[in-house]
């Protein structure tokens, strides 16, 4: 048996919540005593095996036939319920991203086998058994999810967990995993795909965001932090308010029903920290506040508070930044 972990990647780098997983998966496979197996499909197999390894993994598979160059969801689960069967796999770790999560899901239905999906977090129970942690109800409640039977499987958001440190002198066993594709020949033709060119950075992988929540008031309270996030080289985050008022797109929401992120500083303005939206930002290494209500719950996580205006605060924080930084 062992833990197995999906590998995500583009253009020849891994992504970071893949890596996370591995992390996790170490945990996991360490309590267990099993070995940590990572799963790389496509054409750069070769640096991704390597990162994994790197980072936790004991052994990677790599799928890297040339059926792979471009993701096709059928034959992505196809590679997983292989790898599953090879592996035997206990436990199946997914990072909840574009593609890999749906790979996941169709592996799932396949194998009858049971998913959790939009984890935050996972443990074991005495058991030794997965529990799942999720949130339900549009993000107002969180409930662990338990497994009946083998293999349990559950894919989980980004910055969910921290990046495990990289060891370049771990070594580990690299093997071809054949799959065979030959039955959904001619079921799926990629046509091209296109990149979203929105000229932001995106809050998943930030080391500095700036978030607003319903105190920016409408779509133009949003400038001032634009203008901030842009001379700290930040992204622009928000609450769960500010996008369901239509202030600012969904891709920019923090919390259990958005992004979980951990930056190096996340400045809070105008949220007053409902529990949805410091579920997915309180692992942040340094949290400032600006409110103008003392009380607002979110103070209670904050290392720094500021109470005033954030159309006072924000400008002059911008102003002070762009001297010290000469931006």
């Amino acid at each position: 048996m062992s833990i197995l972990v999906y590998i995500d990647h583009t253009g020849g780098r891994v992504r970071p919540v893949s890596l996370e997983l591995v992390g996790r998966g170490r945990v996991l496979a360490d309590a267990l005593n099993l070995p940590l197996v990572a799963l790389v499909i496509g054409d750069a197999s070769g640096n991704a095996a390597a990162e994994a390894i790197a980072h936790g993994a004991d052994r990677v598979l790599a799928a890297s036939d040339a059926a792979f160059t471009t993701f096709r969801a059928q034959a992505y689960a196809e590679a997983l319920q292989t790898a599953i069967g090879a592996t035997e796999a206990r436990i199946v770790l997914v990072p909840a991203v574009a593609g890999a999560r749906d790979a996941a899901a169709l592996a799932a239905c396949a194998l009858g086998i049971g998913l959790a999906a939009d984890c935050t977090n996972l443990s074991l129970d005495d058991a030794g058994r997965l529990q799942a942690e999720r949130p339900i109800y549009s993000g107002n409640i969180v409930t662990t999810v338990t497994f009946r039977s083998r293999p349990q499987m559950a894919t989980v958001r980004p910055r969910s967990f921290a990046l495990p440190q990289r060891d370049p002198a771990r070594t580990g066993e690299v093997a071809d995993l054949e799959v065979s594709l030959s039955a959904l020949a001619g079921r799926e033709e990629v046509l091209a795909f296109e990149a979203a060119q929105t000229g932001e950075i995106s809050v998943d992988n930030a080391s500095i965001v700036v978030a607003g929540g319903r105190g920016v008031k409408g779509p133009e309270g949003f400038a001032p932090l634009y203008e901030l996030a842009q001379v700290l080289g930040g992204a622009v985050g928000a609450s769960r308010a500010a996008v369901d008022a239509g202030w600012i797109p969904y891709p920019h929401q923090v919390g259990q029903t958005g992004k979980t992120v951990r930056p190096d500083l996340y400045i809070a303005f105008g949220i007053s920290g409902a529990i949805q939206h410091l579920a997915g930002m309180t692992n942040a290494r340094t949290i400032v506040v600006v409110n103008k209500d003392k009380d607002a719950p979110i103070f209670k996580i904050a290392q720094y508070g500021i109470i005033g205006d954030l159309f006072e605060v924000a400008p002059a924080l911008t102003e002070a930044f762009r001297t010290r930084l000469g931006r």
